[in-house]
């Protein structure tokens, strides 16, 4: 004979459950943007590893929620895990790097093809502002802010989400690569990359999509090519040696 489902005691114990789930996520989630944080501004370098102890103790959370993060920035491209042995945050070699530049410079003038026709007057007048403050630093982390806030920008009307969801994975996952191409820069090639960032924002204020994508193509060839220069970069001990990092400090 079938029963009816129940309710009081059960449906709070369902409750219950729920809040549980919804408490673990968002425990994960803090995880994650702690960690997501270190890596993008450079505490945590490529092929450092994460001590999950560390960090569960660090950000008062149980390892539960830790595991969960890594997973999560895993599918992000920003981190490996391995079953037991542990998780680090991922590198690139020369050829990987070289490979998601070249992604990079098909899918992002793409992503500012769509974008162009949907920006507001008040975000191209932000994106001038955003270009004088980039001028006026010399300071790597500033730049490296101000650049992805101006470059994200200016895909911010793109309306494909697929395409900006991976514009997205790619410019976390070549932050790394992006500093050490800032810090090689002189002065000379400071000033070349405030002069193609006027040429692209020029070319948005005119709604000129072919020569906006012509500009940006060259602005991401030309880091590529820089970086190929430069092998040194891609030969730090990789995640396969024990090169232990700090969690970088604790969580606001």
């Amino acid at each position: 004979m079938s029963r009816k489902p129940t309710t009081g005691s059960d449906s709070s114990g369902s409750d219950s459950s729920g809040s549980d789930s919804a408490g673990a996520a968002v425990a994960s989630q803090r995880v994650a943007d702690h960690l997501r944080a270190a890596i993008l501004s450079g505490e945590l370098r490529p092929g450092a590893r994460i001590m999950q102890e560390q960090v569960a103790a660090q950000l008062g959370a149980s390892r539960l929620p830790v595991r969960e993060a890594l997973r999560i920035l895993a599918a992000e491209g920003l981190t490996v895990v391995k079953s037991n042995s542990g998780a680090w945050v991922s590198r690139m070699d020369m050829a990987e790097c070289e490979g998601v530049y070249k992604i990079r410079e098909r899918l992002e003038p793409l992503a500012l093809g769509e974008s162009i026709p949907h920006l507001s007057a008040e975000q191209v007048a932000e994106l001038e502002t955003i270009a004088r403050q980039i001028e006026l630093t010399t300071d790597v982390d500033r730049f490296l802010a101000l650049d992805g806030r101006l470059h994200l920008l200016t895909y911010a009307g793109c309306r494909v989400t697929q395409i900006t969801a991976m514009v997205d994975r790619f410019w976390n996952t070549t932050q790394h690569y992006r500093r050490a191409f800032a810090r090689l820069a002189g002065d000379s090639g400071w000033e070349l990359i405030h002069a193609e960032h006027r040429l692209i924002i020029d070319a948005i204020k005119r709604a000129d999509t072919v020569d906006a994508e012509r500009f940006l193509t060259g602005h991401i060839r030309r880091t590529r090519l820089e970086l190929a220069r430069h092998p040194e970069l891609f030969t730090e001990d990789d995640h396969d040696n024990d090169h232990t990092a700090d969690a970088a400090g604790s969580a606001d």
